[in-house]
């Protein structure tokens, strides 16, 4: 069960993994992970699988990058891809301004 809770005020975290709580941020929404290593890495190859699937309706391709984001904790290939997106991303972004 996924439960949602929102994020105190003063977190500068805005996107990622809370290491010291064990939450995924996603802006003011926290989602917390399981404690479990295989519960981890099985919910993000689902939700990786199930955005190769986004064509269907319920599933998105919103929910690779959710994948990778939960493989990213406990795989340092999903690690290294999710960094690179963000240097990638604050780059364009930073360019852009």
């Amino acid at each position: 069960m996924v439960v949602m809770t929102e994020s105190p005020k003063n977190n500068a975290k805005r996107f990622g993994i809370d290491h010291v709580t064990g939450h995924i941020v996603m802006g003011s929404t926290r989602i917390p992970l399981p404690k479990s290593r295989i519960s981890r890495l099985l919910i993000g190859g689902l939700l990786v699988l199930g955005g190769c699937l986004g064509f269907l309706p319920i599933l998105g391709f919103w929910m690779i990058p959710l994948g990778v984001l939960v493989l990213s904790h406990d795989l340092h290939v999903a690690r290294r891809m999710r960094r690179r997106f963000s240097v990638w991303w604050q780059r364009r972004r930073n360019s852009a301004s």
